[in-house]
């Protein structure tokens, strides 16, 4: 039997070779913290949706700083590969819960059911980490605690602060495209970021609560029409430089899937120019049911 807020995620079940349960507490409703209680001790909870991420877990999950992530949960999107294995074996040394589609939902519906889960465990902070080892996970610390600190709501790694990212591996092509996709962004919606596209991100609780995640795509385009809701609801976002790795076991898109994304990144720019406007309200800027 599913828990009630992974019924509705179609082809979700929970690893029943996981211990302790993954939801064996009811646990209570969240209300905003403040912040002393935020500086004293958030429940931070690092979400992995993963893919075909066999090779660069362990790795992954042994650069993050100890003591620093209560909880990992990994969500699994039908990986080919001995993801799910690897991640049972790993579960013996890491608190790690592992949560399994039983069909390809996309990245952006990976990251539906990963926030779904991180909100039922208690989390006050949720921080993404992709498990490919694409970015650095012993920067993660300095993410959760631009949230901690309680001056952001969300807060990001940015490949493209610092010159890292060409140095780093990224294809010119895609340089290119996120330095006018973002200059575009900027422009129509009024903020100054310096990517909307890394996919290293942490949020507080009360942004996932607040923001209609539900009406999003279920595609690589999630990430931005995610920050473009906060940015609309007034949400603050913070940026932290990240150096950013890419190699073969790096997950990555293929051209064609940037042109689609690229595509998508505009339609949702306008969208949220829109709503800036209120000339025209989507659904995703309206509050979840």
């Amino acid at each position: 039997m599913l828990p009630p807020f992974l019924q509705k995620v179609e082809g979700a079940q929970v690893n029943p070779l996981i211990s302790p349960p993954f939801f064996g507490t009811v646990l209570k409703k969240s209300s905003t913290m403040s912040e002393p209680e935020m500086l004293k001790k958030p429940r931070i909870i690092c979400v992995l949706p993963a893919y075909n991420a066999q090779p660069t877990l362990e790795k992954t999950l042994l650069d993050v700083p100890p003591g620093s992530v209560d909880l990992f949960i990994l969500v699994d999107d039908c990986s080919k590969d001995g993801t799910v294995i690897e991640a049972e074996r790993l579960s013996r040394r890491f608190a790690l819960r592992i949560i399994q589609h039983q069909k390809n939902r996309g990245y952006g519906g990976n990251q539906k059911t990963c926030y779904a889960a991180a909100l039922a465990e208690g989390a006050d902070i949720v921080v993404m980490l992709h498990p490919d080892y694409q970015y650095e996970p012993k920067l993660l610390p300095s993410l959760t605690g631009l949230i901690a600190s309680g001056v952001y709501d969300v807060a990001l790694g940015s490949r493209i602060l610092g010159r890292g990212a060409l140095k780093g591996g990224m294809p010119l092509y895609k340089y290119i495209s996120n330095r006018f996709l973002t200059a575009f962004e900027n422009l129509l919606i009024g903020q100054k970021l310096s990517e909307y596209h890394t996919g290293y991100r942490a949020f507080s609780r009360q942004v996932l609560e607040a923001l209609n995640l539900d009406a999003n795509s279920d595609d690589f385009v999630f990430d931005n029409e995610m920050l473009v809701q906060a940015h609309i609801a007034g949400f603050s976002i913070g940026e932290i430089s990240v150096p950013t790795k890419y190699f073969e076991e790096a997950s990555s898109i293929s051209f064609r899937r940037s042109v689609v994304y690229g595509l998508g990144v505009l339609r949702c720019s306008v969208e949220g120019f829109e709503a800036r406007l209120s000339l025209l309200k989507h659904p995703r800027f309206c509050k979840p049911n």
